[in-house]
């Protein structure tokens, strides 16, 4: 018959897809032990790792069912860890009445938190928010990006980090993540702690838990700004950030194209009616530039609609970006057209645009 030490040492080699590192070390396999001829443990996941859950649970039932003596394997489920912020009071907590959200509270070290949203998908929201992080932090500020799209997180291939895994330390609720740092900035994703391909199927308690975690459990250190690359659409990660964090305002992406517009009025009218400045429009792939005819611009989708979206809001028109061949090259080399191409018309349409909100949102904060 297994012994309780032979039962930890199986469960000892279940690991971490991320850090690499056993799940006892890490704490989220807790109390193993023998009731009989059934195998008992807890499992204990904090909120970034639940992707892992069936993987996890299917190796760990494998390692103690193949010891001597075992028949059954019983696996106790804890409540996810680490889904409030540090210090943060939540719902029902002292401080705040019943029903009332907690006021927001700012990220330790953080000066200021901007967000990149869009209406909709496919229209280089990603690529906006990583070269305006790659062109602030070329200007001399420190900079972070949190990369809040769960579902997609595209920053760790755009930046060239996909094969690296953050470092974790601590246990359950009390957790810190150290931030990759890339092309001068310090990013954390989603795409960093899951396998490549993997799904993340969660409803929207994991999602505001695992975007509170990016938030207030990661070693963010002195940064003058964090970027924080939103999914598109009117969600729950919108909803999360705008009521976690103060933020100095949000950036709106769009396409010139009528229903890309139609999706980022949506998104910029939740923004102001959830009391968040909204510091102006970009417009995205504006005119292709062609590699072989530099002087020339064709509106492959149409032309003006920044400006009017920005006008009918009342807000600035912070950029018009042009849609170049080294954009796309280098978000997919892992190396942003900002750095990989400073001379290029696009190059220069960020760094204009990470000046002019530089220049009005951080130097002078």
């Amino acid at each position: 018959m297994a012994s309780v030490e032979q039962a930890q040492a199986a469960l000892n080699a279940v690991q971490d897809a991320g850090s690499g590192r056993s799940l006892i070390e890490l704490g989220w396999i807790q109390a193993p032990r023998l009731v009989g001829d059934r195998a008992v443990f807890r499992l204990a996941l904090p909120g970034f790792a639940q992707a892992q859950r069936d993987r996890i649970a299917a190796e760990a039932r494998a390692a103690l069912l193949a010891l001597d003596g075992v028949a059954d394997v019983q696996i106790e489920v804890a409540q996810p860890a680490g889904g409030a912020p540090i210090g943060a009071a939540g719902h029902g907590a002292p401080g705040a009445a019943p029903g009332q959200l907690p006021d927001r509270q700012a990220i330790p070290g953080v000066r200021q938190v901007i967000a990149v949203s869009s209406g909709k998908g496919g229209v280089g929201k990603s690529t906006v928010a990583v070269n305006l992080a790659c062109a602030l932090a070329a200007s001399g500020l420190k900079v972070g990006l949190l990369d809040a799209d769960i579902y997609g997180p595209n920053a760790p291939t755009m930046l060239g980090v996909a094969d690296r895994t953050p470092e974790v330390r601590g246990e359950g609720a009390q957790q810190v993540l150290t931030p990759i740092e890339t092309c001068g900035i310090a990013m954390v994703s989603m795409g960093l702690l899951i396998q490549e391909n993997q799904p993340v199927i969660w409803r929207g308690p994991m999602l505001n838990g695992i975007i509170r975690q990016f938030l207030y459990q990661v070693d963010w250190g002195e940064r003058d700004v964090v970027i924080v690359d939103l999914p598109p659409g009117t969600g729950d990660a919108q909803l999360t950030v705008a009521q976690a964090v103060p933020m100095a305002g949000v950036i709106i992406v769009t396409t010139p194209q009528q229903v890309s517009l139609q999706d980022a009025r949506r998104g910029l009218a939740m923004f102001l009616q959830m009391g968040v400045t909204v510091l102006g429009v970009v417009e995205n792939m504006s005119a292709f530039i062609p590699p072989d005819a530099p002087e020339k611009r064709y509106a492959l989708f149409g032309s003006g609609g920044g400006a009017r979206l920005a006008e009918e809001a009342g807000v600035p028109l912070l950029a018009e970006l042009p849609l170049e061949m080294p954009v796309r090259e280098g978000g997919d080399a892992g190396r942003p057209v900002v750095l990989s191409h400073p001379e290029s018309a696009s190059a220069q349409a960020f760094r204009a645009l990470a000046d002019r909100i530089g220049a009005a949102h951080l130097v002078t904060a």
